[in-house]
């Protein structure tokens, strides 16, 4: 797995996923939207993995190195919202 480059439609995409989720949260709990935020991310991760493989036998090769590629861009991730929520933050009454 390499690290790809954002394109212009990055955070459209990102946000469209988000405002789904905003949806959802109307009618059932943030915490288990999240859950299923994040089944759905490790399911099309597993996706692109197995279509990045030419075969059976590198898909098995190259299991490790997805799930590390993945789990490191996740924590990247996490962390550089988090902080900007730290910056940002305000509780809403």
């Amino acid at each position: 797995m390499s690290s790809s480059k954002t394109d212009d439609n990055y955070y459209k995409r990102a946000d469209e996923v988000i405002t789904l989720a905003n949806k959802q949260c109307d009618d059932i709990t943030p915490t288990k939207v999240n859950l299923s935020l994040m089944f759905a991310s490790a399911r099309f991760s597993a996706f692109i993995t197995a279509t990045l493989a030419n075969d059976l036998d590198e898909l098995k090769r190259d299991r490790e190195e997805a799930v590390k590629y993945f789990t490191e861009q996740f924590a990247k991730m996490l962390n550089e919202n988090i902080d900007e929520n730290i910056k940002n933050y305000q509780k809403d009454n």
